[in-house]
C-alpha cells in the first residue's frame, strides 16, 4: 500500500507546488487573469467554497466543514476499497489520483476557505466562465482510469 499513498502524496504535491507558484510567485490574486497560450489557456483564480463548477457553494462556515468531513469519508473508503483489493497499477494509479486530488482540494479548504483554481480554457470564441486545477484535473483522469479498467478490479482467487 506504499505506492498508493506516495501516488496521492505526489498528486498532493504537485497539486499544491503549482498553487503555491500560482498564487504566491505569479501573484494571481492581484493580476487576476493571465493568457498562458493565447485563445486556449488562461490563469484565471477563481475561489470555489461548492463542489464541481461551484454548486452548492456560499453557504455558512458549517458548509466549508461539511466539504471537508465528506471529502475526508470518500477517500477513507477509496483507501478501504483499494486495501480489499489486489495490488495492481490498474487500481493504485487511479485510486492514488483521485484520493490525491481530493486531499490536495480539502487542504485547499482548510488552509483558504476555499478551492484554488486557476486553470482556464477556452475554445473558438467560447469565453469559459470556470476555472479549475491540477487536483480536479487528477481526479477526473483518475476516475476516468477507474471506468478504463474497470473490469480489473474483481479478485482473482
Amino acid at each position: 500500500m506504499g505506492r498508493l499513498i506516495l501516488i496521492s502524496l505526489v498528486t498532493l504535491g504537485v497539486d499544491q507546488f503549482t498553487k503555491y507558484l500560482i498564487y504566491y510567485v505569479l501573484d494571481l490574486e492581484t493580476v487576476r487573469r493571465m493568457v498562458v497560450i493565447p485563445t486556449i489557456l488562461n490563469f484565471h483564480l477563481a475561489w470555489n467554497e461548492g463542489i464541481n463548477f461551484g454548486l452548492f457553494g456560499g453557504g455558512s462556515e458549517l458548509t466549508r466543514y461539511i466539504w471537508i468531513a465528506l471529502a475526508l469519508v470518500i477517500i477513507i473508503c477509496f483507501y478501504i476499497y483499494a486495501f480489499q483489493q489486489d495490488k495492481s497499477w490498474h487500481l493504485l494509479l487511479p485510486i492514488g489520483l483521485i484520493t490525491g486530488g481530493a486531499l490536495g482540494n480539502t487542504f485547499d479548504r482548510v488552509i483558504y476557505g476555499a478551492v484554488m483554481d486557476y486553470l482556464n480554457v477556452t475554445c473558438c470564441g467560447i469565453n469559459n466562465p470556470y476555472s479549475f486545477n491540477v487536483a480536479d484535473t487528477a481526479i477526473f483522469c483518475g476516475l476516468a482510469l477507474m471506468l478504463l479498467f474497470g473490469n480489473k478490479y474483481s479478485k482473482s482467487k
